[in-house]
């Protein structure tokens, strides 16, 4: 899976999917074939981080 370098985008696709797609962002990275750690240090780099109990991820 692409992630993409922008913030904003970023957000928002791992948003669209965690909707659509997966019940949680562990789901996503094994049905996107991601690696957690990854996905993980992205968001951390944008200030953004995984809300486990919205499933959405946030600043």
């Amino acid at each position: 899976m692409y992630l993409p370098e922008d913030k904003i985008m970023l957000q928002s696709v791992l948003n669209t999917l965690l909707r659509d797609k997966y019940a949680d962002l562990s789901q996503l990275c094994e049905g996107e074939d991601v690696e957690e750690a990854e996905v993980d240090a992205l968001l951390q780099k944008h200030g953004l981080r995984y809300q486990a109990a919205t499933n959405r991820v946030e600043e």
